[in-house]
């Protein structure tokens, strides 16, 4: 378990979903829902849960109001786990259990163009403890941050960074590190044409505190990019600071773009059991209803669904939400169904995302992406 006092755990999450096409349009991208189980954000927030972390703040911009609302609905009814919303916070902390504020404060200053514009703009709500401990909403993923903080307080290191070996072939859709023998990292190329190493940033990471804010406020306002990657790393990595490295073994995925999405999904219908299965993910999507892998029974191959799921058709090698409804004589093969969707009577369905209100979102097998 990690320890509560000196960390400071951000979670950014700021994300429009516009690579996600139809799924991510009029959606928050961390609110994307994922494995029938629960939405893109709540890995992260399960994960500091699980960690012994009792806050977690949150940095957002796009339609900010719609992502505390929610989140203030879904993870504030359970102990042990707080999400903090910096400027907003005092709103949500005076409404009573169960319900939302009337009003709250409207944003100031100008609009943050990235991780580290957020991460400077809100500098009185970040750098309050000793370490930050640094998520993103979009990653699929369980994973205890305690021995990751306990390893870079032992080091001394100005950043730990997590990493995890992939393919080669697949290094150039991340960052790529590297490092000495040591355990010091010594290269650090955001999305490189030609990787040099299979060892990638695995996007969650731990700064000293005063050592990042000091970085912030020398690169603000000069011709940055405002992002963590981008920028604040490789500037500490070229200022010779000691920046360690944490392997990461389990399952992780980056969510970045439908192709993706789709293909994890497909993952978890063709090896139930390997990965991140569902009964492991965070069920913050009608959590009362139950979920199973069916590998043959009538109606349902090789998939898994809520014990809700009126069926009808044929279901297989799918991956289907609580509230699904499929017509009579309906094929969903290879699919996701989000949550309350109605596949209509005789619909033949491949490849594809349904969503809440039926519109079929058809996957194109072209990007190979890692997933």
């Amino acid at each position: 378990m990690a320890d509560r006092d000196g960390v400071r755990a951000v979670l950014l999450a700021g994300g429009e979903g516009r690579r996600m096409g139809p799924l991510g349009t009029g959606r928050l991208k961390p609110l994307v829902p994922f494995g029938g189980a629960c939405r893109l954000i709540d890995f992260s927030l399960a994960n500091a849960h699980a960690s012994g972390l009792g806050e977690v703040l949150l940095l957002s911009q796009f339609e900010e109001r719609r992502l505390m609302d929610d989140l203030h609905r879904v993870w504030h009814a359970r102990p042990g786990l707080r999400v903090h919303f910096g400027p907003y916070d005092a709103a949500y902390r005076a409404t009573a259990p169960g319900e939302l504020p009337r009003d709250v404060p409207s944003p100031s200053g100008e609009l943050e163009r990235g991780t580290a514009d957020a991460l400077i703009r809100k500098a009185r709500y970040v750098f309050d403890s000793e370490q930050v401990l640094v998520l993103h909403a979009d990653h699929v993923y369980r994973f205890d941050y305690g021995p990751l903080i306990a390893a870079h307080r032992t080091s001394g290191a100005a950043l730990t960074v997590a990493y995890q070996r992939i393919e080669r072939r697949w290094v150039h859709l991340f960052g790529m590190v590297g490092f000495d023998g040591h355990g010091r990292l010594t290269q650090f190329v955001e999305k490189p044409e030609l990787p040099t190493s299979d060892l990638v940033f695995a996007a969650f990471c731990v700064f000293d505190s005063a050592t990042l804010h000091r970085y912030l406020e020398q690169l603000d306002g000069t011709g940055w990019q405002h992002d963590i990657s981008r920028d604040v790393i490789p500037a500490m990595l070229a200022a010779g600071e000691d920046i360690r490295g944490y392997e990461v073994r389990e399952h992780w995925a980056d969510i970045g773009t439908v192709e993706r999405y789709h293909r994890a999904h497909l993952a978890l219908a063709d090896a139930p059991r390997d990965g991140l299965p569902v009964d492991r993910m965070p069920w913050t999507v009608q959590p009362g209803v139950r979920r199973s892998w069916v590998p043959d029974a009538p109606g349902v191959r090789a998939s898994w669904v809520p014990h809700d799921l009126v069926n009808d058709g044929h279901v297989e090698r799918s991956v289907l939400f609580p509230g699904v409804r499929v017509g009579a004589g309906a094929r969903v093969s290879r699919s996701v169904v989000l949550p309350g969707a109605v596949v209509p009577p005789g619909a033949d369905i491949d490849s594809a995302v349904v969503l809440e209100d039926g519109t079929v979102q058809h996957v194109p097998q072209t990007e190979g992406a890692l997933t």
